[in-house]
């Protein structure tokens, strides 16, 4: 059913279409996450907590903090969790800024993209 010229979203074409994009999405979330989720926490360095450019170490905590071994194993498990979670983020950040600046190349014509490529590289320069 049409109402002004759009779809109605109660149309089960609708409603179809919408749900397969998103599980397509989602599969695809979960694919790249299966092949590439893995080498990142493999890559991951020995558990450190990052504040204002300082990296605590866990063996940093432990001789600090004159830790038992009980804690130690449960802060080396909680960093390990913090590690993970923010390479997890870190990678669907990327996703994300990959998907907005291919959403806006599908906007822009030729000369409108290689300007938009300019300025990327400019704000990338401008970051370093």
């Amino acid at each position: 059913m049409n109402i002004g010229g759009r779809a109605c979203i109660s149309n089960p074409r609708v409603l179809l279409t919408v749900g397969l994009i998103f599980l397509v999405g989602f599969a695809a979330g979960l694919l790249t996450m299966h092949q590439f989720g893995y080498r990142l926490v493999a890559q991951a360095p020995a558990p450190f907590w990052e504040t204002s450019s300082k990296q605590i170490s866990l063996e940093l905590l432990s001789s600090e903090l004159d830790l038992t071994p009980a804690q130690r194993q449960a802060l080396e498990t909680v960093l390990d969790d913090f590690v993970m979670y923010a390479q997890m983020l870190q990678a669907q950040m990327e996703d994300v800024k990959a998907n907005g600046k291919a959403g806006i190349m599908r906007v822009l014509d030729e000369r409108q993209k290689q300007k938009f490529e300019k300025m990327l590289g400019e704000l990338q320069q401008a970051r370093r």
